[in-house]
């Protein structure tokens, strides 16, 4: 096949989970057919553009850098979108370049199948007819549970970005020929909530063999927290996890000790390890903090030696869509997972038997100190996980399931 491939970025430095599940499918995909691969370059992180070869056939850039969260340009963006029927997050991604650029390649090429990957490149297509949308996460669940969280003046924000999410994702899912979702749980919300026509869905996938512990793994951290540090979601369950839920862990247990590792840590988060501070050099980390207790890395370049390193891994999220690759990485890594139902939402795990769930602060808490407490229990819980991920979620198994829907939807 012939594939036109659209995204708002490039896949590296590869530090958030779309870009994994993304990465690791077109690896695949592209040593069996020709990619053309179409994003934003963003002059901050060449590594993006140079390396985009490793996954695509043919690459096209847009010189346009997208304003980071928090910068002046980004307040610009959000001023402007109070009065644009679109949501932020699909609208600071439309531009008049990446029109032309995409209407441009699918004149001149003929495609087998276009994907847009993630809804927020989708108002670069004059005509969504003929695209195959690849939806990591259910967008306006998202920004639904964002506003069930929130108070205030944040709250009548996520209450309007939440509606016209809703509003767009509609109409976006019902003029696609086809959706493809991360879980069957998000592929029945598509078809039943935004009338889709043709929905399919692909598993998260783990590379077992990356993240096979090594025989020799010294224990760094009694929990870890893994993610983007500067991702709503992840910065809601950092902040429930440590006001609601570490206090009750360090009463049961004291000296405890919980690392936060993922990139661009917010203020919030780094404060959490405020007192005293270190750069955590000594694994390649950066923008990070320590108070002994509570570590915050920042930016790291391996993300294994951290899970490897810890007796817990913990997902709190409140807020989130989709489905978390970290938990499977976690499993792959032989590190058993307490996750809310939020949090583990759309995977293929049983509570107790390869993974611990809990939604309140006292089960969330008592789940991790009896995990910390009974090792035999923590063998038992990872190898049942180990062995669920390594029998049913390689990315090779991923990536051809992936590859067989956009067969069988080819454009005439």
């Amino acid at each position: 096949m012939k594939i036109l491939w659209a995204k708002i970025d490039f896949l590296h430095p590869t530090n958030r989970g779309g870009q994994i599940r993304t990465l690791e499918m077109l690896r695949r995909i592209h040593s069996r057919h020709e990619v053309h691969y179409v994003a934003y370059d963003d002059p901050a992180t060449p590594e993006g553009r140079t390396r985009a070869g490793e996954y695509a056939s043919h690459v096209h850039s847009v010189d346009r850098p997208v304003p980071a969260r928090g910068s002046p340009q980004f307040f610009g963006q959000l001023g402007k979108n109070l009065f644009s029927p679109l949501p932020l997050a699909v609208g600071r991604y439309r531009s008049g370049a990446m029109q032309v650029k995409i209407a441009g390649l699918m004149a001149r090429e003929k495609f087998d199948a276009t994907v847009a990957d993630f809804l927020s490149i989708t108002p670069n297509f004059a005509d969504l007819s003929e695209c195959v949308l690849f939806q990591h996460n259910v967008e306006s669940d998202i920004w639904r549970r964002h506003t069930e969280h929130a108070s205030g003046p944040r709250k009548i924000y996520f209450a309007s970005q939440a509606r016209r999410m809703a509003a767009y994702e509609k109409t976006a899912c019902r003029a696609v020929k086809r959706v493809i979702a991360v879980s069957p749980q998000d592929a029945a919300a598509f078809r039943l909530k935004f009338g889709a026509a043709a929905v399919d869905h692909v598993p998260t996938g783990v590379d077992i063999d990356y993240f096979r512990r090594p025989a020799s793994a010294p224990p760094t951290t009694d929990l870890i927290f893994v993610g983007a540090m500067d991702w709503l979601p992840n910065v809601d369950g950092a902040r429930w996890f440590m006001s609601k839920v570490f206090p009750r862990i360090l009463d049961a247990r004291p000296g405890t000790t919980l690392t936060f590792a993922g990139r661009n840590p917010s203020p919030e988060i780094l404060a959490f390890a405020s007192n005293g501070a270190s750069n955590g050099a000594s694994n390649g980390a950066s923008n990070g903090a320590s108070n002994g207790a509570v570590r915050v890395t920042g930016t790291v370049p391996d993300i294994r030696p951290y899970l490897w390193g810890a007796s817990v891994a913990m997902v709190p999220l409140r807020i989130g869509g989709g489905t978390r690759l970290k938990i499977y990485e976690a499993m792959a890594a032989g590190v058993p997972v307490v996750a809310t139902a939020v949090g583990a939402e759309g995977l293929a795990v049983r509570d107790g038997e390869n993974i611990k769930l809990a939604d309140t602060p006292d089960r969330f808490a008592a789940a991790i100190v009896q995990l910390l407490n009974d090792p035999a229990d923590r063998e038992r819980m990872s190898g049942n996980a180990l062995d669920l991920v390594s029998r049913n979620f390689s990315w090779e198994s991923v990536a051809k399931r992936f590859e067989d829907i956009l067969e069988a939807s080819r454009q005439p």
